[in-house]
């Protein structure tokens, strides 16, 4: 297993099946966050947000000739007392968790033509998930979705993607002080689809927030969760699994921002490969301001290559502008299989195939039994096996 851990700035390990590296948060980025498209310039495939994603493969997305001309089935199924609204963008709540960082995201915001407002009312726990069930039926679509969760509510929120669109969307959570909101949001289109989607939460006083993020589906998939405190005391856990078969492009872009003090953050994705010309992107982001002394954040990726052909690029990255921290640390690894732990299996009499299927299994279980979802749990680990039936 080749591992990158608290390397110098500008240091790489490199391999045939992965690069890790680390650079300065502060120049990820070529133009300042915007809901103006008009701000972006149209990537060229250089710029260091750009670098990794196939741009010929957006369909359009980046350079503005994308069209809504497609359809999305959605269905929201919320618990009572939840309301859903359908809302113009000028709402006070459409943007106030985050603002566009691509031009993806700000072409997205641009075109969209009604938001979708989900509010849970302050204090009320839930007893069933929100379930948000998005399905393309071919063509280009836009769209904005907030999740406002008020002060010390809890709940579930499950969002859906199947079928095929040329899909591009923010999604906003605000967390109210003291709320409990757990997020899982799959990825399962079919092969041809394109998705990419700008995931912007902001965090408030001592809530908590925890983000699974889950991608098997899609021709290229580029995910792009970000974090922001509105007060102290606030805690994040993001949380990923994705399975990258021949051909496909995902892409996983994370950012925690900590700007106020005494909150906490932990990241830990996780990824398998198989196939020619699979290709996985894991980039994590953690910037910790001068201002939030007592943070405490550690962030991982480790990868597993099944087969040969598959390419991993892992960029783990941190900046601190303050020494006053509790902790702070990140890794990268990527590998194949652990010999060790194949000859261990096979020595207690299982058959190659299945001691395969046991490590992978075993690989994503620890993340899968944390989602907390039943049904989504079952589905996710059918997928692995089906997944692993085609590479072993």
């Amino acid at each position: 297993m080749a591992e990158a851990q608290n390397l110098p700035v500008g240091s790489t390990t490199a391999g045939s099946v992965a690069v890790a590296a680390e650079s300065t948060v502060a120049t990820r980025m070529s133009a300042p966050p915007s809901f103006d498209v008009a701000d972006f310039p149209v990537p060229h495939g250089r710029e260091e947000e750009w670098r990794f994603t196939p741009l010929d493969r957006l369909k359009g997305l980046h350079d503005g000739t994308a069209k809504a001309d497609g359809a999305l089935k959605a269905e929201i199924d919320a618990p009572d007392g939840v309301t859903v609204e359908s809302v113009g963008r000028d709402d006070a709540r459409i943007g106030k968790a985050g603002t566009p960082v691509d031009r993806v995201a700000a072409q997205a915001f641009s075109s969209f033509e009604k938001a979708t407002v989900v509010s849970v009312p302050k204090e009320q726990v839930l007893d069933q998930p929100v379930r948000v069930t998005l399905h393309g039926e071919g063509g280009t679509t836009f769209g904005h979705t907030v999740f406002d969760i008020g002060a010390f509510a809890e709940a579930v929120i499950v969002i859906d993607h199947t079928g095929d669109a040329v899909r591009a969307a923010n999604v906003d959570f605000i967390v109210g002080d003291g709320a409990k909101v757990t997020v899982v949001s799959v990825q399962d289109w079919d092969d041809t689809a394109v998705h990419v989607s700008q995931h912007n939460a902001l965090i408030g006083r001592d809530a908590t927030f925890k983000s699974v993020v889950v991608t098997f589906g899609g021709d290229l998939v580029r995910i792009h969760p970000r974090v922001n405190y509105a007060g102290p005391g606030g805690e994040a856990e993001l949380i990923g699994l994705y399975f990258t078969d021949a051909g496909q492009h995902q892409e996983h872009r994370l950012l925690v921002d900590h700007a106020v003090p005494h909150c906490k953050s932990n990241v830990v994705y996780k990824g398998a490969l198989q196939g020619e010309g699979a290709h996985a992107v894991w980039i994590g982001d953690v910037l910790i301001e001068a201002a939030a002394e007592g943070t405490d954040t550690y962030e991982m990726n480790r990868n597993l290559v099944l087969t040969d052909g598959a390419r991993v690029d892992s960029v783990p990255n941190l900046e601190i502008e303050t020494g006053e921290i509790v902790g702070a640390g990140h890794a990268s690894a990527t590998g194949r299989f652990d010999d060790e732990q194949l000859f261990y299996l096979q020595s207690r009499g299982i058959p190659a195939d299945d001691a395969r299927r046991l490590v992978v299994r075993g690989f994503f279980a620890e993340l899968v039994q944390q989602i907390g979802v039943p049904d989504i749990e079952e589905r996710l680990l059918a997928k692995i096996e089906a997944e692993l039936a085609e590479s072993v």
